[in-house]
C-alpha cells in the first residue's frame, strides 16, 4: 500500500560545524540508499532552515522527519530530541533551533495557512561548536549513524507510525530526548505522524526522558 509523497530534510549549514548534523545525516541516508533502497516516494532534502522553503519542501508529504542542530540550557552536545506532530498544534521543547526563525515558526506558518504534512517528526541534536569551519564535533559526529537509524525506521514505519493502526489522524507515538551516554532505544527502519507531543524532562544519562517540558520549538 502507498503511503504517498515522504521527504526527509537535513536542516544546517554545514560551513558552521555542528549546524550541519542535519545534512550528514541526509548524506549517510543517501549513502546507505545505494545498498538499500528508502520506501517508494522517499526524497532527501537539505535547506538553510528558511521558513517558506521548509514549507514548500514539507506541504503535500504524508510524512516529512526533518534533523536540526539545536541549543539547549544546560546544554549536551549530542544529545537527541525527538518529537512528532500531525498538524492540530505547535510542539514545545527545551530546545531552540541553532537557526534564526527555524522550525518552530516554520511549523506555525504551516499550521495557519493548513500547509503542515501528514506526520512530522523532528529530531533536533544539541550541538558543541557553530563557529566556522566544516565537519562536526566529536559528540555530535557520533550521533549520526544512530539518528540515521531512527530516521530510517521513521521511513520505514511509514505516516501512521509505529504500531499506530490509525495512520496519519491516530495519536503519536511519544517523543524522547536521549543523552548521548545512554544506549539508544532498539528501533527497526520506519515512519510516524500524530498529535504534539511535549517533551518535558530532562534526559536521564543513560536512559530515555519522556514528554513533558516547555519552551519554544527548535
Amino acid at each position: 500500500m502507498s503511503v504517498g509523497r515522504i521527504v526527509v530534510i537535513g536542516v544546517g549549514n554545514e560551513f558552521r560545524h555542528d549546524d550541519g548534523v542535519g545534512w550528514a545525516v541526509t548524506a549517510r541516508l543517501a549513502e546507505r540508499a545505494a545498498a538499500r533502497p528508502l520506501p517508494p516516494g522517499t526524497v532527501l532534502e537539505n535547506c538553510d532552515g528558511d521558513p517558506a522553503r521548509l514549507l514548500g519542501l514539507w506541504e503535500d508529504a504524508a510524512l516529512a522527519v526533518v534533523v536540526d542542530a539545536a541549543h539547549a540550557r544546560p546544554p549536551h552536545p549530542g544529545r537527541v530530541h525527538r518529537l512528532t506532530l500531525d498538524g492540530t498544534g505547535t510542539a514545545r521543547t527545551t530546545t531552540t533551533s541553532s537557526h534564526g526563525l527555524g522550525l518552530g515558526d516554520a511549523v506555525e506558518l504551516s499550521r495557519v495557512l493548513d500547509r503542515l504534512p501528514g506526520r512530522l517528526v523532528v529530531y533536533a541534536v544539541e550541538g558543541a561548536d557553530r563557529s566556522q569551519g566544516r565537519g562536526l564535533s566529536a559528540a555530535v559526529a557520533a550521533r549520526v549513524e544512530e539518528v540515521a537509524d531512527s530516521v530510517e525506521a521513521d521511513l520505514r514505519h511509514g505516516p501512521g507510525g509505529p504500531g499506530d493502526a490509525h495512520g496519519p489522524a491516530g495519536p503519536a507515538a511519544p517523543d524522547d530526548t536521549r543523552h548521548p551516554a545512554g544506549p539508544a532505544a532498539p528501533r527497526k527502519p520506519t515512519g510516524a505522524g500524530g498529535r504534539v507531543v511535549r517533551p518535558d524532562s530532562p534526559a536521564r544519562p543513560g536512559g530515555v526522558a519522556r514528554p513533558g517540558g516547555k519552551g519554544a520549538p527548535s
